[in-house]
């Protein structure tokens, strides 16, 4: 796993809040286009960006301005979605809100449950409309693409974690030379 930059350690001296700030809204408006609830893509962007990923209820409140309730609902349907666990802080009645690791392929490999099940709905339509008509068509190509996403996405992540693991042990030559630089 790659080591993480505590904030202490972080290079320059300080993040430009009002930077941040632009880029969690711009980052959380092309979630929403692309269909998730405006509420949840600003939190799960919020905690794309602490270095930690994770916050509490209220620093996604404040961090927002928010109230609790939007943070609430926010998490309720991105836990549902699997994309953010919830957590509690050791010695303390308050929950945080943690980003799953490697959220991204977490959220892909999941998606393969919901494109089966929607491959097959759509094989139902296709019959139920008709192969030959029009709409029949349309609805089997759905299906075919559903079906090819699903057979591609495997191959895809597997990919993914080669490549990750080659920039791991790129990274590790490298500092493996600087030590011994």
């Amino acid at each position: 796993m790659r080591e993480t930059i505590e904030p202490e350690d972080a290079p320059g001296d300080a993040r430009d809040e009002a930077a941040v700030s632009r880029f969690v809204e711009r980052f959380a408006a092309d979630l929403a286009e692309a269909g998730m609830q405006r509420m949840a893509a600003r939190v799960f962007a919020a905690l794309l960006v602490s270095d930690a990923g994770a916050l509490t209820s209220a620093e996604l409140a404040e961090q927002l301005r928010i109230s609790p309730a939007a943070v609430s609902g926010a998490v309720r349907y991105l836990s549902q979605v699997d994309m953010v666990v919830r957590e509690r802080e050791p010695g303390s009645r308050r929950d945080r809100y943690r980003l799953y690791s490697e959220v991204w392929y977490e959220t892909l490999t999941r998606r393969d449950q919901i494109l089966a099940r929607w491959e097959s709905t759509m094989r139902d339509g296709a019959k139920v409309l008709g192969p030959g008509t029009p709409a029949g068509l349309r609805i089997t190509e759905t299906a075919d693409f559903f079906e090819f996403v699903q057979q591609e996405l495997p191959r895809m992540l597997e990919r993914w974690r080669a490549h990750q693991a080659a920039d791991r042990a790129a990274e590790a030559r490298a500092a493996r030379e600087v030590e011994a630089g």
